[in-house]
């Protein structure tokens, strides 16, 4: 007799199962070499719209590109120099900041005393503690600094290099580049699609990041001028940390209210302008995320809230800080794909934060079996 469809089937999730854990491994262990890769192609998306005008207007597609990287580069070099110095200032005074946080909030100050002398305490009278005439172990000797910061800047320019390196060659190439890539794989009718597809993926990840970018800039010129209206010290770099942080969803935005209330613990005396600080930041992303993306943005950021934040857990596990950045346009990126591919509403209804057909249609289904 012949296997009916359950039969067949458990072959192929089994082989999707391998093929899904394989390359979960390949992700992880080879992220030193993929993640200036995918950052190349992140920005790649992201540029190609004005590369593309540009050559439309008759500029060659390399020099356009060339054009539009320096321009994106200086501009990413200007932000970090304009909050390198004061970051650095508040970085050295780490210790004395710390100090007057806990002083100022002396009742979890002196909750984590008791709380590490309890496990002093209890590690003391631990029965598996190591006997004092047991030899010492005798470690290598460890590098010398030198050596270390030049193996670190050696990789990181190494990884620079290709990020932009790449990032050139994706521009300059543009859709032809793509079409032949395509060609070695699918027909000329699948090709068609496929392109049509990466032309949808790129306008929607790249007008996607726009209209974040300056929705950024909006909210991190706002914060700054709050700052400084309630005399915050370096309020330039608490509205650059507002506009970088408010690229991660959810996790951005609390990360820099967490932030911007310990300077003002730290920088005031009284409880009100504390409260002032976080209250005015609090209403500001409010306004950002209710008001400014649903006009703004609307639908392409239409995914469901567990996938965003399941995204960052799993980018940032995986990659650290460029999965966090490249693990919302990569939901973008499916969510488009999804949408295109006849075989894949069922993806599209998974991702999206409503289904109000598919409620509709299990309600039906609901109905007729009580019946």
């Amino acid at each position: 007799m012949g296997e009916g469809p359950s039969g067949n089937s458990w072959p192929i999730a089994a082989a999707k199962t391998f093929v899904a854990l394989a390359l979960g491994v390949l992700l992880y262990v080879a992220h030193a070499a993929l993640i200036p890769v995918a950052l190349a192609l992140l920005l790649a998306l992201i540029l190609s719209g004005p590369v593309e005008t540009l050559h439309r207007k008759g500029i060659p597609r390399g020099s356009s590109a060339a054009v539009i990287l320096i321009l994106a580069l200086s501009l990413i070099g200007g932000t970090v120099a304009l909050i390198w110095t004061p970051a650095q200032g508040w970085y050295a005074r780490a210790p004395q900041t710390i100090a007057t946080i806990k002083q100022k909030v002396r009742p979890v100050a002196r909750f984590i005393d008791r709380v590490d002398e309890f496990r002093k305490s209890a590690s003391s009278i631990s029965p598996s503690r190591p006997s004092a005439t047991a030899p010492a172990t005798v470690g290598a000797a460890p590098a010398s600094w030198p050596s270390l910061f030049l193996d670190a800047s050696g990789a990181a320019l190494a990884a620079m290099l290709t990020f932009v390196i790449v990032t050139l060659f994706l521009l300059s190439g543009g859709p032809p580049m793509l079409a032949r890539m395509t060609a070695a794989f699918v027909g000329n009718l699948q090709r068609a699609h496929v392109l049509e597809v990466i032309e949808k993926v790129r306008a929607e990840v790249g007008h996607f990041y726009l209209t974040t970018t300056l929705i950024n800039v909006g909210l991190g010129t706002a914060t700054a001028v709050t700052m400084w209206a309630f005399g915050m010290p370096t309020p330039l770099l608490w509205g650059a940390l507002a506009a970088t942080l408010n690229y991660i969803p959810y996790a951005g935005s609390l990360t820099t209210l967490l932030i911007i209330t310990l300077v003002a613990v730290v920088s005031f005396d009284g409880t009100g302008r504390v409260f002032a600080v976080a209250g005015a930041y609090i209403l500001l992303a409010t306004l950002e995320g209710q008001v400014a993306q649903p006009l703004l943005i609307g639908r392409r950021l239409a995914i469901n809230p567990l996938f965003i934040f399941l995204g960052l857990w799993f980018g940032g596990l995986f990659w650290g800080v460029a999965g966090i950045l490249l693990a919302t346009p990569i939901l973008v990126a499916v969510k488009v794909i999804a949408e295109n591919s006849a075989s894949a509403k069922s993806m599209t209804e998974f991702l999206g934060p409503e289904a109000p057909k598919r409620d509709e249609r299990l309600r039906q289904l609901s109905r007729r079996l009580r019946r």
